[in-house]
């Protein structure tokens, strides 16, 4: 039996929380993974933001630091918590914070568990080549006849040749593997299938995956010209542990001489006269961001530019 439709706007504020742990992406999930965190917006909430940290605070125990509004998505096919089937509108956000310990509904996981064919840090993903161009392919060809080109031209854009690759193009890729039937997720909305959902990328309820790669995607572009990435580093760090966090962030590889360099020209850091202990061979010297950096950071300018490997 189908459940009762509802015709009220439900609003929902979602968390993409983000954090850096041993190069490695993380984001806080809850419902073992398959969902962020999330809570309605309530008349005693003063506004949407504070909104938002009280429910994450209250359902993960993790406060929050740095947060922007990320985008309004609509989902049409959700259950509330009294089993009405209601459209719900779902305001997101970005925040940025370091790991701490999970408690509560919540747990870490690598953001790459969720998107894999994301990460390039070792060269293109294997899968690209033996499943998701393939897959694809076939689904150009399936197409009707006016469709094709269409569709071979947003192929080709956001899954094209290696070497044009858009780290950018996060949203877009999944977007395109939505509509392509290529997605789990994809079978809930649809009454039929292109194609089987591959197997690779953990779903997710909703419409969260969405809002992870809508995140992934902000977050990749804001490290080129904002200096946030300081929100998921210690005070003090090593200029390789700063390289590894943007690394891990766009999952490229960058040209260590090239991205010093361009720190060094965007004077973003200064050393701390320490250095860090406990590491074999010779001791890394620690920097910390530049004051100014610290209270100037939404001035456009300030950036950590992502200079790849040649």
């Amino acid at each position: 039996m189908n459940a009762p439709v509802s015709h009220t706007l439900a609003v929902d504020l979602v968390a993409v929380v983000v954090a850096v742990t041993e190069s490695q992406p993380r984001v806080l999930a809850t419902e073992a993974g398959t969902a962020l965190p999330a809570g309605p917006f309530e008349h005693e909430h003063r506004s949407l933001q504070t909104g938002l940290r009280a429910w994450v605070e209250a359902r993960t125990h993790h406060p929050l630091g740095y947060v922007e509004q990320l985008y309004t998505f609509a989902d049409r096919d959700r259950l509330d918590p009294h089993g009405e089937r209601r459209q719900m509108m779902s305001i997101s956000y970005l925040a940025l914070t370091r790991e701490a310990p999970a408690e509560g509904l919540a747990e870490w996981y690598d953001w790459y568990h969720y998107f894999p064919w994301e990460d390039w840090r070792r060269g293109p993903p294997a899968m690209l080549a033996e499943q998701l161009r393939p897959a694809l392919a076939r689904w150009v060809a399936e197409a009707p006849s006016a469709q094709r080109s269409a569709r071979e031209q947003r192929v080709g854009l956001v899954f094209g040749a290696d070497h044009h690759w858009n780290e950018d193009l996060v949203l877009q890729r999944y977007e395109l593997l939505y509509e392509a039937g290529l997605v789990a997720e994809a079978s809930r909305s649809a009454h039929e299938r292109v194609q089987p959902p591959l197997p690779e990328g953990r779903a997710m309820q909703h419409d969260y995956r969405r809002i992870l790669a809508t995140g992934m995607a902000r977050l990749r572009a804001k490290i080129k010209y904002r200096p946030v990435v300081f929100e998921l580093l210690p005070e003090e760090f090593t200029l390789l542990q700063l390289q590894q966090t943007v690394e891990a962030l766009a999952g490229r590889l960058l040209h260590k001489q090239n991205f010093r360099r361009l720190v060094e020209q965007q004077e973003l850091v200064e050393p701390t006269g320490q250095v860090q202990a406990g590491q074999a061979g010779r001791p890394a010297k620690l920097f910390r961001f530049r004051r100014d950096v610290l209270l100037e950071r939404a001035i456009a300018g300030s950036k950590l530019p992502l200079a790849r490997m040649s």
